[in-house]
């Protein structure tokens, strides 16, 4: 019902954007404390922003040139006032972002931001302009934007923002975004239902399933009870679920993704439990307290059933501890409250489910294979897992403070050698503490070997710069690495060049300022481009971009750095990036006032936004269209979607139609 709710909204969205593609996402007001501002007192500019949901807005006090576009005020020059100190955001929230790779400030649903004046004059009226960027994890936009503020006795109550965003047209499969953090709740509790699965092959808990069979079997009402059983086993894994949701908050979720403290305690943590899966020691609970839970199940009756579930969950604490661990982080870190508690439904769902399953038909047991060395080789094979798995915190932990111990490169080569290792063990070379000699390898083991293997020789080329494009989630920042070897080869042939320069082709503007995504040359300016398209009969490729936009930078790194993606907008296009956000002043004579908004544009930034809400109605970033030597659209623009054969088809469908036109 909720899929097709939001299913429905996106359509109506959709129908919104053919008529209008313009809307707000937040909105600004502005006053003043006191509201009456007389000569000779202080007092204090208030700036409000009413920000939409599922939107955040960038704060005014972190590093500019980190990337994100900071909200900034730039007041009218007036004898009237002038400032003391400078703006002040009000508690803003913070955290690390692992693309710009440092801290962030923004704001949700509401943002307030302080400047104190010296008044001079009575009746002082206080203009001035605030700039800003808006940018929502839902739909995968970031919106720059502008507002005018006009404060004092003769200002007019205003309300305003410049900030717009388009509804996303029809091929940016703009329908399935709404559902987005559905589907990754549904994606997750399929992963911890697999992981309960996992969890039931280990040896802590598979001997077990035929013991606990034989507890049900006989008794009155067995069937009953083996459904309260496991029930309770669900309910325990549930209510651990629960309780770490309950601590959850922006703040908590914020400060458990970024902070040192908590990200190196789960990379110690992982490291304990990896040892003891490997075999060097064996992590228990308590006996006294195992035993005394016991006790309550040889109770019998329902009673005993319910205490039943709770022991077996005790008991396989030592396989299942970092499994379940691993989930409640993993949950804990995904910005959904819910996360947690449907995580360790699932997790019970499944590990309860052949328990209660064989309990009921206990005949069933005979399919079943027999305890042997194979659960240990589970067991083992987690725990090379464990050990690559909590490196993962240690690099979030290394990016944050700036450690330098553990670069993109460095990283590799543990997992590597990690992946390796266990490559080896899976084939029979190596034996750990509590393996059974193995004169005959299985066929699965065999196959998984093979699989283990491929993906050492996948991670490979990363140490020399390779994208790794599946694991941009997991590695660190390929800026981090030491050595590319691509480049370097082509430095060494003098192939590094921006553009191929040919008879009208302009020598590009900005190079020294702005960048492409690596490994495609092209310009910076609109109107070079379609010069240099005119001289070479190609079609332009617009990339409307931002230094502040997270979606921009994965859309390059797993998708424009694809090799045939990168091979057709070098050959077949001439590329333009067009950055939104850049503050870069232009000379004088470049300078001109919008007949959209009557606003004199002067920066880089300003005149691209401009041009891209004039010509294409669109004001989000990434957003890429297609046009041709006359600038018209060739096929409907494209904004962020991560399927690299769809971006494929989209430029193969450009040059059919430039084609098409030519004749």
């Amino acid at each position: 019902m909720k899929r097709s709710i939001l299913f429905l909204l996106a359509m109506l969205a959709g129908f919104a954007g053919a008529t209008a593609q313009v809307q707000e996402h937040v909105k600004w007001e502005f006053s003043s404390k006191p509201s009456t501002l007389k000569a000779g007192e202080e007092a204090e500019l208030v700036f409000k922003a009413v920000i939409d949901k599922d939107w955040y807005l960038y704060s005014s006090d972190f590093d500019p040139d980190l990337g994100p576009m900071v909200t900034t005020f730039t007041f009218d020059k007036s004898d009237a006032y002038e400032l003391i100190g400078g703006i002040t955001p009000i508690n803003p929230k913070k955290k690390f972002d692992e693309i710009f790779e440092g801290d962030i400030t923004y704001f949700k649903k509401e943002g307030v931001f302080i400047q104190k004046i010296k008044v001079l004059k009575d009746g002082a009226q206080v203009k001035g302009l605030v700039e800003f960027q808006v940018c929502s994890d839902v739909t995968n936009m970031c919106v720059p934007g502008d507002s005018e503020f006009v404060i004092g006795k003769k200002a007019k109550a205003e309300k305003s923002a410049e900030t717009v965003t388009p509804v996303a047209s029809e091929d940016t499969n703009s329908k399935e975004k709404p559902a987005k953090k559905s589907e990754s709740l549904l994606w997750f509790m399929l992963t911890a239902f697999g992981a309960g699965l996992v969890a039931l092959l280990t040896p802590c808990v598979f001997p077990m399933i035929p013991m606990t069979v034989t507890f049900f079997t006989g008794q009155s009402n067995g069937k009953a009870k083996a459904l309260a059983f496991g029930l309770s086993i669900v309910t325990i894994y549930t209510l651990a679920g629960t309780i770490v949701a309950a601590f959850l908050g922006p703040d908590f979720n914020n400060w458990l993704s970024t902070h040192w403290i908590p990200n190196t305690f789960f990379f110690v943590v992982f490291m304990i439990f990896a040892l003891s899966f490997l075999g060097m020691f064996e992590i228990t609970l308590p006996s006294s307290f195992v035993n005394k839970v016991d006790r309550e199940a040889d109770k019998g009756g329902y009673y005993g059933a319910l205490f039943m579930g709770f022991t077996i969950v005790l008991v396989s604490f030592s396989c299942t501890g970092p499994i379940v661990g691993s989930l409640l982080v993993a949950s804990s870190q995904g910005g959904l409250q819910l996360k947690p508690v449907a995580g360790m439904f699932a997790f019970g769902m499944a590990f309860a489910l052949p328990f209660t399953i064989f309990a009921i038909s206990p005949k069933l047991l005979d399919g079943l294979p027999k305890s042997g060395g194979w659960l240990n080789v589970v067991k083992v094979v987690l725990g090379f897992i464990e050990i690559a798995l909590g490196f993962k915190f240690l690099s979030v932990a290394d990016q944050a403070y700036h450690w330098g111990i553990l670069d993109r490169d460095i990283y590799l080569a543990i997992w590597i050698s990690v992946f390796s290792v266990l490559g080896f063990y899976l084939l029979g070379k190596l034996r750990m503490p509590h393996d059974s000699p193995v004169e005959k390898l299985p066929v699965p083991r065999v196959l998984l070997a093979l699989v283990n293997f491929a993906f050492v020789i996948y991670l490979i080329p990363g140490l020399w710069g390779a994208p790794l494009a599946g694991l941009s989630g997991y590695l660190p920042p390929i800026t981090t690495h030491d050595f590319d070897l691509l480049n370097a080869i082509k430095q060494n042939r003098g192939e590094m060049k921006e553009v191929e320069r040919i008879v009208g082709c302009p020598e590009p503007k900005y190079e020294d300022l702005l960048h492409h995504p690596v490994g495609i040359h092209g310009y910076f300016d609109y109107q070079q481009a379609l010069s240099c398209a005119k001289a070479q009969n190609k079609p332009v490729f617009i990339d409307f971009t931002g230094h502040g936009c997270v979606n921009c930078r994965e859309m390059e790194q797993r998708v424009l750095s694809d090799p045939k993606v990168q091979r057709i907008l070098n050959e077949d296009y001439v590329f333009v990036s067009l950055y939104v956000d850049d503050k870069t002043t232009l000379p004088e004579k470049e300078w001109y006032k919008s007949k959209r908004d009557g606003r004199l544009k002067k920066t880089i930034g300003k005149q691209n936004a401009d041009f891209q809400i004039t010509q294409f109605d669109n004001n989000a970033q990434p957003f890429y269209v297609l046009v041709g030597t006359d600038g018209k659209e060739l096929v409907k623009p494209r904004a962020y979607d991560l399927s690299v054969t769809g971006f494929i088809e989209f430029l193969e469908s450009g040059l059919t139609e430039f084609e098409k036109k030519k004749k």
